[in-house]
């Protein structure tokens, strides 16, 4: 015989169980978006470095460089970022950022993204 009632409250005990799986594979894509964001960031940086130091004169293209590179980078990721610049005739850039855990600007992964770019050097007459 069934009791009257007698799977009350069932799916509130089932929700409750799942309730840290649903947490945490929230929190794992987040992470993953973060990841991602910051590999997007990491290869624009490197784009808008190398676009300043082709343009820049050669006396001030690295530091030209490394500018454009760090200015649309908001501050959490502008903290560890590393630029660097080179070339002659074939201007490149790399960007080198660390990937945040869940918040940016909090810690960071030991990990880090790589954005790399190129282009011919702007000849002025």
């Amino acid at each position: 015989m069934r009791r009257p009632g007698g799977d009350r409250g069932q799916v509130t005990v089932e929700f409750l169980g799942m309730t840290p799986l649903i947490v945490l594979t929230l929190v794992l894509v987040w992470q993953c978006v973060l990841v991602g964001y910051t590999f997007t960031l990491a290869g624009n940086a490197a784009d808008e470095a190398v676009r300043a130091g082709t343009a820049a004169p050669r006396g001030s293209r690295e530091a030209a460089c490394r500018a454009a590179g760090l200015k649309h980078l908001s501050a959490a990721w502008r903290g560890d970022a590393t630029v660097n610049c080179g070339g002659v005739g074939y201007v490149t850039a790399d960007v080198y950022l660390k990937v945040p855990v869940l918040f940016p600007g909090a810690i960071g992964f030991p990990v880090t993204v790589h954005g790399h770019a190129g282009a011919v050097e702007e000849v002025k007459d």
